[in-house]
């Protein structure tokens, strides 16, 4: 079965050719033409700088600007001269249009672009169409300047849609307004395609040297990146092995040290086994953790990641240690998404430590608020109490806590309380969808 093409289906890609390329024209040429684009202060080479004074140095972003002013005022020499005595007040004012024209390439280059081509039949009238039609001498100058700064200011295509414009009008005005003289279209089209031409490879080039330049400075943040990864690949593997056998050692003194005692108390085997378990635990989930560095094709052990149902638990754990914990529940429970439960329980492990190490003997309070709007977490403890000395730390804890929360989006304070004591408050929002899940 043969399938008919239909004439409107054979002209759709010579169709969208042609949408596109009007398309084109139309964003470079006539959407937002007059719209104010200043030109910036270009950056200054160092290199280049030392060579100029110190008191020119703060202002070498604006030579592109003294170069269009300059050429602003070598294409008003020319219009002075060339304007029609006979017409003085007109004359004048239009040899004062030309060089108003080159500037406001420094402000709208578009529109400037547009003020050039529709000038030039005007002001070659003014000046006696001396050297040809449609383009008289301040023109032809003045017409280039705008062709070259323009295209400097946009970019290669745009470039191209200027000549072609330029040599669409040149033609029209020859065929349609021609009015007997010699034209210089053609040496106007040869000269302005040299300098575009010019100028869109300094562009291409310039685009290219900072495409290199970006490049090069991705990779050398990539190198350094990952050197950092490597040597923090190297020392987790070190503290893993490092921690993993000392954790064994206590695992194994714990469970032994009983039998060295004869007939121990019962406080006593239990608090060795206390510590085992501690140590098991730590040493499992030590290995689940770092155990990824080992090699690229470890596999961690498919265990379950610790929620706030797990918080009873914890908290009887610290009390065997010998810390006083009260755990306060409020508002309706409901299961969190599974990151908002795991940072949790490490939050208030962690501050639970923290207490352990700095606050020896002190009682301390873990509130768990479960609002509309998310999951408060407020863990406060007393002064220290006792003769146990507090351990010093480094305050790697309460910057996890904090990465931790604001990784979640949320918000926490660490601060110490007017009792002596401290304040651990974190809230962590989520969502009614994200708890529906």
């Amino acid at each position: 079965m043969t399938q008919t093409q239909t004439p409107e289906t054979s002209r759709a890609p010579e169709l969208h050719l042609f949408q596109a390329v009007v398309g084109g024209l139309r964003q470079d040429l006539f959407r937002d033409a007059s719209a104010y684009r200043p030109l910036q202060p270009t950056a200054v080479n160092p290199k280049l700088a030392r060579f100029v004074p110190k008191s020119i140095r703060p202002h070498l972003g604006l030579f592109p600007h003294a170069v269009v002013a300059f050429l602003a005022l070598i294409v008003f020499a020319m219009a002075y001269e060339e304007f029609n005595v006979g017409f003085a007040p007109l004359a004048l004012l239009a040899s004062c249009a030309p060089p108003v024209i080159v500037l406001l390439t420094l402000v709208r280059p578009v529109l400037a672009f547009w003020a050039s081509l529709a000038s030039a039949p005007v002001i070659g009238y003014f000046t006696g169409f001396d050297s040809g039609w449609p383009y008289s001498h301040v023109t032809f100058f003045s017409h280039l300047v705008v062709l070259g700064v323009v295209a400097a200011r946009t970019r290669p295509r745009t470039a191209a849609w200027m000549w072609l414009v330029t040599a669409a009008f040149s033609l029209f005005t020859e065929m349609m307004l021609g009015i007997g003289r010699g034209s210089d279209s053609i040496p106007l089209l040869f000269t302005a395609a040299l300098l575009l031409l010019f100028v869109t490879v300094l562009q291409v080039r310039r685009q290219a040297d900072r495409e290199v330049i970006a490049q090069q400075t991705v990779t050398a943040q990539e190198r350094s990146r990952r050197t950092l990864l490597e040597e923090r690949t190297t020392i987790a593997r070190e503290l893993h092995d490092v921690v993993a056998h000392h954790m064994s050692v206590v695992a194994i003194q714990a469970e032994a040290a009983p039998y060295r005692v004869e007939n121990p108390p019962p406080e006593l085997e239990q608090a060795f086994l206390t510590i085992r378990e501690n140590a098991v635990a730590a040493l499992t989930e030590l290995r689940r953790i770092l155990g990824v560095v080992r090699a690229e094709d470890y596999e961690a052990p498919d265990a379950p990641q610790p929620t706030l149902a797990d918080l009873d638990s914890l908290v009887r754990n610290v009390q065997e240690a010998g810390l006083v914990v009260e755990k306060t529940v409020t508002g309706a429970v409901r299961e969190l998404p599974q990151g908002v439960e795991l940072s949790a329980y490490r939050i208030v492990q962690e501050a639970l430590s923290n207490v352990l190490r700095h606050a020896p003997g002190a009682a301390a309070k873990v509130e768990v608020s479960y609002v509309l709007g998310g999951l408060g977490l407020r863990i406060a403890n007393g002064p220290a109490r006792g003769l146990v000395k507090p351990s010093p730390g480094a305050g790697h804890g309460i910057t996890g806590m904090r990465e931790r929360v604001t990784m979640l989006g949320g918000e926490m304070t660490a601060e110490a309380t007017e009792d002596g004591g401290y304040e651990v408050a974190a809230f962590v929002p989520v969502s009614r969808e994200e708890s529906d899940q």
